[in-house]
């Protein structure tokens, strides 16, 4: 499976996401209204303001905060290098994300787990909401689905199986692959970046997001994982 995929032509991303307020007393009032009516059928019998601490999912109520990003290097073994763009100024990052993506071929490939219906679309919206091109590699707008170069590790295993939704967690632990939740967890981002302001753990997890995601690609591909001393994080992380 995926034999004939150049690693050389593929990019690995993850992204973390927080809502745009720290809190939903600070949502302006009209995004207050827009936020109830968005999330009634998720919040069933939780209030608006209870349910805001996941306002992060969406990405009309949300922001990122942290794009990293892995490629494959030459060697043998194999070698992977990563990447970071993190800050508090969202179009920042965006900007930044968007030159190197613009540097690439366009025909480079992307792959994220949950990335064709999370973390691709998800970037997309936020850039086009600060006003950015989007990127080739991202567009999908006039493409036929042979033209669109992305692959997405939980649709890889679902195996045309839609009702089938498997956490990176879980594919890392089946396939021998070091965790990458060893401290926190995508639920905690929100209250680890705005109540204890540690923008740099968070890139760290992302990081490791990024690392689980291609050393699974490389079991789907049925070969060995890429040793932990031939896998750099370019500094600084953040």
């Amino acid at each position: 499976m995926l034999e004939n995929l150049d690693l050389q032509n593929l990019m690995v991303i993850d992204i973390e996401t927080v809502p745009q307020y720290s809190s939903y007393e600070e949502l302006p009032e009209q995004m207050q209204h827009l936020w109830a009516l968005k999330t009634q059928h998720q919040r069933k019998e939780e209030t608006p303001d209870a349910f805001y601490e996941r306002a992060g999912i969406w990405a009309e109520f949300g922001k990122i905060i942290c794009i990293s990003a892995g490629v494959f290097t030459k060697g043998q073994p194999a070698g992977f290098r990563v990447k970071s763009f993190a800050g508090h100024d969202e179009r920042e990052l965006l900007v930044r994300f968007a030159q190197v993506l613009r540097d690439q071929p366009q025909n480079l490939v992307l792959c994220a787990h949950n990335g064709k219906e999370f973390d691709f679309p998800y970037i997309c919206r936020r850039m086009l909401i600060h006003g950015i091109q989007i990127p080739p590699q991202l567009q999908l707008s006039g493409k036929k689905p042979w033209e669109v170069y992305h692959i997405d590790t939980m649709e890889i295993w679902k195996f045309g199986d839609y009702k089938n939704y498997t956490s990176l967690s879980l594919l890392a632990a089946i396939f021998d692959i070091p965790t990458p939740k060893d401290d926190i967890d995508g639920s905690q981002v929100g209250h680890v970046y705005w109540n204890l302001n540690q923008l740099g753990r968070i890139c760290t997890y992302c990081q490791k997001d990024v690392i689980a995601t291609a050393q699974l690609l490389r079991r789907f591909r049925c070969q060995d994982l890429i040793p932990e001393e031939n896998i750099v994080i370019v500094e600084p992380a953040c």
